[in-house]
């Protein structure tokens, strides 16, 4: 079977974490979430905290835009002073997510994991969902022991984090259809059916 990797955005309880590990289970396929930020926390001594804290407050892509152009354009290395802590941690995590899917087939979640392989041909971009409030509050709850008194405003804010993450380190709406492959309901299709779904994938 050819290489195929899969990479998955999800809103904030979704059970998209659930669905990628599940996939995993299913298939034998590594599945890299937080593991991409332990990747980043040992090759450049910063503390996973302070990652996510970088991802939360990512602002403008100025600076990385202006480091990118200085190395096509030239045959140095360009101008590593140009580039902030922020984007210094999503270079770390770009090159993290290349160097995981060097060595096969594999389902990334989250950390624009698309525009790290966009040079790769046999990637699926897929993002999940949940269409059914009552039912993405409850699983918040639960899985995240969130008190029902702030489950809408912690949904509200990993979506915005996720969203602003994307789009400044992509240039694109994050639940912009158009950048996806598939997109899929656990409302409709539960953990399991989403995840037999990205299974076929990987059929012969």
């Amino acid at each position: 079977m050819e290489d195929l990797w899969i990479t998955i955005e999800r809103e904030y309880g979704s059970g998209g974490t659930a669905v990628a590990r599940e996939l995993s289970e299913k298939t034998g396929i590594p599945c890299y979430g937080r593991e991409i930020l332990e990747e980043v926390s040992k090759d450049q001594g910063v503390d996973i905290d302070l990652i996510q804290n970088y991802e939360e407050t990512a602002s403008s892509p100025l600076s990385y835009t202006l480091f990118s152009l200085s190395r096509s354009s030239t045959d140095t290395d360009g101008s590593v002073e140009l580039l902030t802590q922020e984007d210094k941690v999503f270079i770390a995590e770009q090159e993290a997510i290349r160097r995981l899917a060097a060595k096969g087939s594999a389902i990334f979640l989250g950390h624009c994991a698309s525009e790290a392989l966009r040079n790769r041909s046999k990637v699926v971009k897929v993002f999940i969902k949940c269409s059914d409030e009552d039912s993405k509050y409850e699983r918040i709850q639960k899985d995240y022991g969130i008190a029902a008194s702030k489950v809408l405003t912690t949904a509200r804010r990993y979506d915005k984090k996720r969203a602003n993450y994307y789009r400044v380190n992509t240039g694109r709406r994050w639940n912009d259809a158009d950048n996806y492959d598939i997109i899929l309901d656990t409302a409709r299709l539960g953990v399991d059916g989403c995840a037999k779904v990205l299974k076929g994938l990987y059929a012969d």
